[in-house]
Parts: structure tokens; sequence; C-alpha cells
């Protein structure tokens, strides 16, 4: 499973995916946590007749993306262009910054209904 974790410019969400990497790696699991900005999620107009180019998706697709709380204002568009991509997302609780580990986020993501593309 590959998991995206966004922030506005990618600061926080850093200190997440850290987390989240530890939690992954003590309970032996093979995930892929990468962290970064809103703009790591496809645009709408990255689209062809409302589908990823086949280039796009490769790159581009994660199979669940946890977004930052202060996007909590941005999340259905967000939702949206995760979901054009394969993917699905979970908004983060308000408080995950101050989570001493990434249990809870992995947790999240973990649980977040996967669709294949």
């Amino acid at each position: 499973m590959r998991i995206l974790i966004v922030c506005g410019a990618g600061a926080s969400s850093t200190f997440v995916a850290l987390r989240v990497r530890r939690t992954v790696a003590s309970r032996g699991l093979d995930h892929v946590v990468e962290a970064g900005s809103v703009e790591r999620i496809p645009e709408a107009n990255e689209t062809l007749g409302g589908e990823l180019r086949p280039a796009e998706a490769s790159a581009n697709r994660a199979d669940v993306v946890l977004i930052g709380p202060h996007l909590a204002d941005r999340f259905d568009e967000l939702n949206d262009r995760v979901e054009r991509s394969g993917g699905r997302a979970v908004l983060l609780p308000t408080d995950i910054f101050t989570d001493a580990s990434g249990d809870r986020a992995l947790d999240l993501a973990l649980a977040a209904p996967i669709t294949t593309p």
C-alpha cells in the first residue's frame, strides 16, 4: 500500500509521515509512506476525459491520501482529485500533529476502503 500524507506546504505532513513510517516498520508491514503538499494530488487539468493518463496514474497514485486537518475546508475538492486517481482520501483529526506515534494515522489509512483502478 502506498500512503501519501499531505498538508498545505508539506512541512507538517513530513513529521506525521516519519511517525507512520516507524509504526509501519514496527508492525512489520511493507507499506510506502510519503509526505508532501497538496500539489502531489493530481489536478483536474491533469486528466484526459475525466481519467488520469497511465503515466500520471502510476507516478501520482497513492492508495490512501491522509489530508491534514487544516485543509478540511478543501476536503471535498481534494477527495475528488484523489478518487479520480484511484485512491481514497481520509481527513486527519485536528490533534493528529500532537500524537507521539504514527499508530492512529496508520490505522486510519488501513481502515480506508480501497478501490482498485
